[in-house]
């Protein structure tokens, strides 16, 4: 049997009046999800419960079947697993984001989008002026980096609450500063960061083009290592992989024994390519994840055309292939579902239940013939705790 899982991340929204009160689902061209739909079933599923802050990590984690009240794991310790940092007992990993500041307020928590050669060489700036035993920076991709800490306490001494810089965009910043154990630390490395990246001649170059500097760092989404039980163990010996252009996502899959694999180009932009790549590991191993974030990217940047684009340009290139593979074989069951609803008004994760489509080998097809929030809503096909999803695609029992 061969299982493909297609997280198209931030595919949820809202319906909206500049679509005639429908969501960007509703409105877009999706034939190979609607195929799906027909063929199997439609429910709705939860991966972050009432308690638990809605990130990207927390649902991926719940989507692989770890249960969010025991797995808290933030975006730093699945990023450093992916660049292969091994972290000790005493030490935390914190996604560490280049942001810009202006005027006291986070005006940018991507700093303009920074690209990875201009903030690798920040990074090793930072390095060489602020690095210590105690505390190390890792370049990452992008605007996204991370830093290690040591504390004789381990995460106890760094667990302060950290906002996500997101969250924090357009606002001041001294009200959403870290607070709790560790927080004065995370803080003065926070302004040292930044009296070091204001006069970088990256920046100046950055301020010169009219493009957002990266002139501050922000902490936040810290942990510890973690310790994962293997996917071939969860699930009786099955071999997978995960295609991803997120770090985190392939950092999670590093440490459940997933074999990463990496896409020519950008999976988020390449979807044929990643289609291909989905192909031909399916010959190798039983299992596939397939991520692509790219609709949350443009929920967040406020950009509805653009959702809707990727919508119908991912269904185009990897659902309608995969239809016609999935046609001609009988061993097969494939998931499609989104980790999150993200709101292209809001530009930010909501805690909601999400819609998904299940179908394939003795997947028996429910009344619901089509793919969009509302018809999800409809199902009585709900999992509330989204971290048995996967073992019901896998086991065919609920």
């Amino acid at each position: 049997m061969k299982y493909v899982v297609i997280v198209i991340d931030g595919m949820s929204d809202h319906p909206s009046e500049e679509l005639g009160g429908k969501t960007p689902l509703e409105v877009s061209k999706i034939p190979g999800l609607q195929f799906l739909s027909k063929s199997g079933k439609v429910g709705t599923v939860s991966f972050v419960s009432d308690r638990t802050e809605p990130s990207s990590s927390t649902a991926a984690l719940a989507l692989f079947g770890h249960n969010p009240k025991e797995y808290k794991i933030g975006l730093g310790p699945l990023e450093a697993a992916n660049l292969e940092i091994k972290l000790e007992d005493n030490e935390t990993a914190f996604r560490m984001n280049l942001v810009t500041e202006s005027q006291g307020i986070l005006a940018d928590y991507t700093a303009g989008n920074i690209s990875t050669k201009e903030a690798k060489a920040l990074i090793a700036y930072l390095n060489k002026q602020l690095s210590s035993e105690f505390v190390k920076f890792f370049s990452g991709t992008g605007y996204r980096h991370i830093a290690v800490i040591k504390d004789a306490k381990g995460f106890d001494g760094l667990s302060a609450a950290c906002v996500p810089p997101d969250q924090v965009a357009g606002k001041k910043i001294e009200e959403h500063l870290p607070s709790g154990n560790g927080a004065e630390l995370i803080k003065k490395l926070m302004y040292d960061a930044k009296l070091l990246l204001d006069q970088h001649e990256i920046n100046q170059v950055r301020i010169d083009l009219k493009e957002n500097p990266a002139n501050m760092v922000w902490f936040w989404a810290q942990g510890v290592r973690p310790k994962l039980s293997k996917f071939s163990e969860r699930f009786g010996g099955l071999t997978g992989a995960m295609i991803s252009a997120d770090d985190h996502m392939k950092g999670l899959g590093r440490l459940m024994g997933l074999t990463v694999v990496e896409v020519p180009g950008d999976p988020d932009t390449n979807f044929e390519m990643a289609a291909q790549t989905m192909f031909d590991v399916l010959e190798e191993k039983d299992f596939v994840c397939v991520h692509i974030r790219s609709c949350d990217e443009a929920a967040r940047e406020g950009n509805l055309k653009k959702k809707i684009q990727l919508l119908e340009a991912i269904d185009y290139h990897i659902v309608s292939a995969l239809r016609s593979h999935y046609e001609t074989q009988k061993e097969m069951r494939v998931l499609i579902t989104p980790f999150l609803t993200t709101p292209w008004k809001a530009k930010m994760y909501a805690r909601e239940s999400v819609p998904f489509v299940i179908a394939g080998k003795n997947v028996v097809p429910d009344e619901i013939e089509k793919f969009s929030e509302a018809a999800a809503k409809l199902s009585s096909l709900r999992f509330k705790d989204g971290h048995k999803l996967l073992d019901y695609l896998i086991s065919g029992k609920e």
